[in-house]
């Protein structure tokens, strides 16, 4: 998933004022920028504060556009993603009421009071940003956008969940701490690239904190995908195959029962470079399926191996379905703070391989 942060502040980094009324801070060409923006996204993502504060309807304006998504066999408006600690959300918000969108809410547990106008799901313990965008992920979200409020956009960045980042400022509006609500203030990182351009009164900047590596990505993921197809189906195990890449390039494959009967096709990848003496911190494992997260016929998962060795991004194919057990392992690595990329249109070849044991 490619996830883009887009927010709007004041001069002194405000957000929004504590009146009760919403706070225009964009003009209209950067209204409008940030609509074009929005129509390039898969959903977008809000926390409930804004919701209650704001009540904004996230809808799609561009006619267009909404009949280009028509066309492609998608609802109008893109899905809408809301976040509650509290759970107490309003069913009447325009969140809920307006356009035409799949919804989603995150919650601490099950919400009665929106049966029938959203998809809850309830967060694991923790609300974390890893925990949202695996499951938003699953559900086929390619492109999240994330307008706020404070709290969820230092979330994402604190977990380094964040791609790109557009910061619009309106250099001739300031609040000052007797008006100004929530104050938020982002400063790119040293090495990342950054692009600014003026919008009408606006100054725009533009952030990227991971560059689009999709093209490297699905080549060696291609390979990950082949690998898998020379396994010898097992009623007990997933056909995989998996490709180690090291920073200076070299590169090892391995798959499924390779070597040994009990050997997951990560761990066939990773002996291959440690027997070559490789060291794998910052290295890349490609594998065409979910890194498993448990498992019976081994000590240690896959997940684990990865997360021992220092790998810096996990790349792979398709989500490993509740055959044999409910795996975590996308999750347990994005929260440990590695990299995960999964390219889903990528996975009929897995499921190919698989279909002894795929439901």
């Amino acid at each position: 998933m490619r996830i883009t942060l887009s927010f709007a502040t004041t001069a002194d980094h405000y957000l929004d004022d504590n009146s009760p009324r919403r706070l225009m801070i964009s003009t209209p060409e950067d209204w409008d920028a940030v609509m074009r923006l929005r129509a390039a996204c898969d959903a977008i993502l809000v926390g409930a504060g804004t919701l209650r504060h704001d009540d904004p309807a996230l809808l799609l304006r561009d006619e267009a556009e909404r009949a280009r998504r028509r066309g492609a066999g998608l609802r109008p408006d893109l899905a809408k993603v809301a976040v509650t600690r509290s759970g107490r959300l309003s069913p009447t918000l325009r969140f809920f009421t307006e356009g035409d969108a799949e919804r989603y809410v995150f919650a601490p547990g099950p919400q009665p009071g929106l049966d029938g106008v959203a998809t809850v799901i309830p967060c694991d313990g923790k609300v974390t940003a890893a925990g949202i965008v695996t499951e938003l992920e699953k559900r086929g979200i390619g492109h999240l956008l994330v307008e706020g409020g404070a709290e969820m956009l230092r979330m994402f960045l604190d977990e380094g969940m964040a791609d790109v980042v557009r910061c619009a400022v309106n250099p001739h509006l300031t609040l000052g701490e007797a008006r100004g609500g929530a104050r938020f203030e982002f400063r790119p990182p040293q090495g990342a690239g950054v692009r600014r351009e003026r919008l009408g009164e606006m100054e725009v900047t533009w952030c990227t904190l991971h560059p689009d590596t999709s093209e490297t990505d699905r080549r060696f993921l291609a390979e990950a995908i082949a690998q898998g197809r020379l396994c010898v189906p097992c009623a007990t195990s997933y056909c995989v195959g998996a490709v180690v890449v090291l920073p200076d390039g070299r590169s090892f494959a391995g798959y499924t029962h390779e070597t040994s009967p009990t050997h997951h096709a990560e761990q066939e990848a990773v002996r291959k470079a440690l027997d070559a003496g490789a060291d794998l911190r910052a290295a890349t494992i490609y594998s065409s399926m979910e890194p498993c997260s448990q498992r019976s016929s081994e000590p240690e998962s896959c997940t684990q191996l990865i997360l021992r060795h220092g790998f810096a991004r996990v790349v792979f194919a398709a989500y490993e379905p509740s055959c044999f057990v409910c795996c975590r392992g996308a999750r347990m690595l994005r929260e440990a703070g590695v990299d995960v990329r999964v390219y889903p249109e990528m996975a009929g070849g897995v499921r190919e391989a698989n279909a002894h044991v795929w439901r």
